[in-house]
């Protein structure tokens, strides 16, 4: 069974960076992917960045030249640098793993939040 933990979200300014941190457990599938989704208040889920088990990426259009999305095989983490973040950045970001591709996600994680404030 998998498990995601996030870490690292907070408040900060806008224009300011943060960096998410999603711990990865008991992903035994050989072909995945790991994303990061967010959930801004009042509004549903949507896809921002994920990564593949060949280290191909993909990023929603609203954060594209922003945020990256990496992941630390040896480390079993998944990561999500945020620059240059604006306020409709705001969410609640949650890490994901699925087998082969993001369209089925398998497992959630728990949630953290991010505020931007103007």
């Amino acid at each position: 069974q998998v498990q995601l933990v996030e870490s690292g979200g907070g408040s900060v300014q806008s224009g300011e960076s943060l960096r998410l941190s999603c711990a990865v457990s008991g992903n035994t599938y050989s072909r995945y992917c790991l994303g990061w989704f967010r959930q801004p208040p009042e509004t549903k889920r949507e896809a921002v960045a994920a990564i593949d088990s060949d280290g191909a990426t993909s990023y929603g259009d609203s954060v594209k030249g922003r945020f990256t999305v990496s992941e630390d095989r040896a480390k079993n983490m998944l990561y999500l640098q945020m620059n240059s973040l604006k306020p409709e950045d705001t969410a609640t970001y949650y890490c994901a793993v699925a087998q082969d591709d993001c369209d089925t996600i398998d497992a959630w994680g728990q949630g953290t939040l991010v505020t931007v404030s103007s």
